[in-house]
């Protein structure tokens, strides 16, 4: 069985960091664009960042540009997201999901349970 789970979540203060990992079990996903999303409450689910299969190329919402890095390591099949100068309405629900290639743009597997982030001001 195909599954992603997320983790790394947590409480922290604005200016903060978090490293959030993205582990998949059940399938090779290395050929894969692996993608991260948010979603806060009341809002609908938004992208944050998405990493190419071989790493080499990465995208980020305008809004976290320069503050968080996306990163993989097929071997462990596993991404992470580096969360730093994390900011309050960073908080959200973080997931993780799997694109067919880098300009697809559409996640292909069931959501997971998904990382709590809360950034305190």
């Amino acid at each position: 069985q195909v599954q992603l789970v997320e983790s790394g979540g947590g409480l922290v203060q604005a200016g903060g960091s978090l490293r959030l990992s993205c582990t998949a079990s059940g399938s090779d996903f290395s050929s894969n664009t692996l993608a991260w999303y948010r979603q806060a409450p009341g809002k609908q689910r938004e992208l944050v960042a998405a990493i190419a299969s071989n790493g080499g190329d990465a995208r980020y919402a305008d809004s976290v540009k320069g503050r968080f890095t996306i990163s993989r390591d097929n071997a462990r099949n596993t991404m992470y997201l580096q969360m730093n100068s994390l900011k309050p309405e960073d908080t959200s629900v973080y997931y993780c999901n799997v694109w067919i290639n880098f300009y697809s743009n559409r996640p292909i597997l069931p959501w997971g349970q998904g990382t709590q982030v809360t950034v305190s001001s």
